[in-house]
């Protein structure tokens, strides 16, 4: 097996890199904002208070209330909790309650149907909506040395790094989705990775309902570092592979 040291210089050269990135981002972000309308500053400002709100004061429903929502409901139960997992885990917000949830209401086979179906829908509209408000705006900026590589390897393999991240369960849901959108990764592939890559974190949620209760099980911490693991590793295969260039035979390491 060869091992590849990376140069520590070329390592402080992209560090450097990606500091002045992100700094350009920042900058040519407050320029931006600066040019909205009155009203548009304010729409956006009232969006944001709202969601900081409804984070920091709005309480999920524990179990018990689901239940009753559940039996209230009767057969609209599914496709109403269905709704409900998409448009909440559409926000920064944990899905664990509701993939827990999945499980312990409609049983293990339909609990993972549901929540696999809705994450994945929950993911592909947040990354269309993020996409399409910044998508214009962030794509040239995607040609910056900094991260031009990583791009063009979400492009082409996107798949891969994304199924990776979701087997790792300590990785924001949301906020992968909100960084995903600001890439070049086709649709298409973010939502099989992520639907993929999400079965066997979700599996666990469902099929163990202590999670809710705080009391894990040894099993649960053990399959959560495996996929952990099985995560990581996929980063490193992705990392070590080549990506063609677009319209060439040439290959970016």
């Amino acid at each position: 097996m060869r091992v590849v040291l990376v140069p520590v210089s070329s390592i402080a050269s992209w560090l450097k890199s990606f500091a002045e990135f992100i700094s350009g981002l920042c900058k040519d972000a407050v320029a931006s904002i600066r040019q909205w309308s009155p009203a548009r500053k304010m729409a956006v400002a009232v969006a944001v208070i709202a969601l900081v709100a409804l984070i920091l004061f709005v309480d999920l429903p524990d179990i018990g209330e689901l239940r009753t929502w559940a039996d209230g409901a009767g057969s609209w139960f599914i496709v109403l909790f269905w709704i409900g997992y998409v448009v909440l885990t559409l926000f920064p917000l944990p899905r664990t309650l509701w993939t827990v949830s999945a499980g312990l209401l409609l049983g293990p086979a339909t609990g993972l149907l549901i929540a696999l179906t809705a994450l994945t829908a929950s993911a592909t509209i947040a990354l269309l909506v993020v996409r399409g408000l910044l998508g214009d705006w962030m794509r040239p900026r995607l040609k910056h040395p900094a991260v031009a590589g990583i791009n063009a390897r979400l492009e082409r393999r996107g798949w891969l790094a994304i199924a990776s991240l979701r087997l790792v369960a300590g990785v924001p849901f949301s906020l992968l989705n909100y960084a995903a959108a600001l890439t070049s990764i086709p649709v298409g592939q973010f939502a099989i990775a992520t639907a993929v890559g999400s079965i066997p974190t979700t599996a666990i949620g469902v099929f163990f309902g202590d999670l809710l209760t705080g009391q894990t099980h040894p099993g649960i911490v053990v399959a959560m570092v495996v996929c952990a693991l099985l995560g990581i590793g996929g980063l490193i295969l992705d990392a070590r592979m080549p990506v063609a260039e677009a319209g060439q035979g040439k290959t970016v390491d």
